[in-house]
């Protein structure tokens, strides 16, 4: 009898071992397959987003980056396996293009312009704002950023009559006895014209970029500064500007993504003329998309592309903090 006890005992002691040592593994491995549902479960959620970008902007960026290298044209749509492909050529094809090189210029011409004098005014006003301005100042920034969310078409048509011969500018600077031009059919004002209207539209962007900026340089700093003996101006482009930096880049990149591809302003003003003189690189590949030059088309947007780029660069180096 105590040997049949004895054999029970250890059977059951066997079987409480191998249901220990079960519980064991299923505890190890359950942290690993609670983590893999996890996973599983934020690929399900991500799914939509990806297939989403996938096919309506990574499958369009790589097929106009192949196209870029093509001859492809809107004779090619019914057989498109009949193209050709050129590589380099195309680009070439660009540069040998008096209009495009043309559509360059103007569009160097209008950033190189047009982006300081839109910081240096916006950062004039943000500093009147912020220091020498305490009355309605709520009242002067909802004035000066009314055109930011007005629209561009809008805003070109009414800047299209204030610009005529007879339109309200020359009839303001007709009191000071000056005769003033045909601003959009003269190609000698017509790219000034742009950038005037450009840098009133745009300054209220960087006016409230640069006044938050401002709002938040250290008074301490400033006035550490002033018990030293710097003047005014010494303290703001000494002090203010230099902790300004980070501000000014993200004015100075914005502002070039968008004037690098403007389009809307000769579209509706000018149509790039007179004689090409506000052609921008924008306008002449909306223009080879209608002419139905894909491949060329393609390759302009993407020499837009690589300008945007090199700025950017060239921006952020000049702007980085010298800590």
């Amino acid at each position: 009898m105590s040997t049949a006890t004895g054999v029970a005992a250890a059977d059951a002691n066997r079987r409480a071992g191998g249901r220990r040592r079960g519980h064991s593994r299923g505890n190890s491995r359950g942290p690993v397959g609670t983590r893999r549902r996890a996973t599983l479960v934020a690929y399900l959620f991500a799914l939509p987003f990806v297939l989403t970008f996938s096919i309506f902007m990574l499958f369009p960026l790589v097929s106009s980056l192949a196209l870029s290298f093509t001859d492809f044209t809107n004779r090619d749509i019914s057989s498109p396996l009949a193209v050709a492909f050129v590589g380099v050529d195309q680009y070439a094809a660009l540069f040998g293009n008096d209009q495009f090189v043309r559509s360059m210029l103007n569009t160097f011409y209008f950033v190189g312009v047009g982006i300081p004098l839109t910081m240096i005014v916006a950062l004039a006003l943000a500093v009147a704002l912020n220091s020498g301005i305490s009355r309605f100042r709520t009242a002067f920034r909802l004035g000066f950023f009314a055109p930011v969310v007005t629209s561009i078409v809008a805003v070109a048509v009414v800047w299209r009559f204030i610009l005529q011969p007879d339109g309200l500018l020359n009839t303001v600077i007709g009191w000071a006895g000056i005769s003033g031009p045909d601003w959009l059919n003269d190609p000698a004002w017509a790219m000034p014209a742009m950038i005037l209207m450009a840098v009133w539209r745009n300054m209220g962007t960087l006016m409230i970029i640069f006044l938050a900026g401002l709002q938040h340089v250290p008074q301490d700093v400033l006035e550490a500064a002033q018990v030293d003996g710097a003047s005014s101006r010494q303290r703001f482009f000494r002090v203010t500007l230099p902790i300004l930096r980070p501000t000014l880049l993200i004015g100075a990149v914005l502002l070039s993504v968008g004037y690098l591809q403007f389009f809307e302003e000769p579209f509706v003003m000018t149509g790039g003329g007179p004689l090409d003189s506000t052609l921008s690189i924008s306008y002449f590949t909306y223009n080879q998309f209608g002419f139905g030059n894909y491949g060329l088309a393609s390759a302009a947007s993407y020499i837009l592309f690589v300008a945007i780029a090199l700025l950017s660069i060239v921006q952020f180096r000049a702007f980085r903090s010298k800590d």
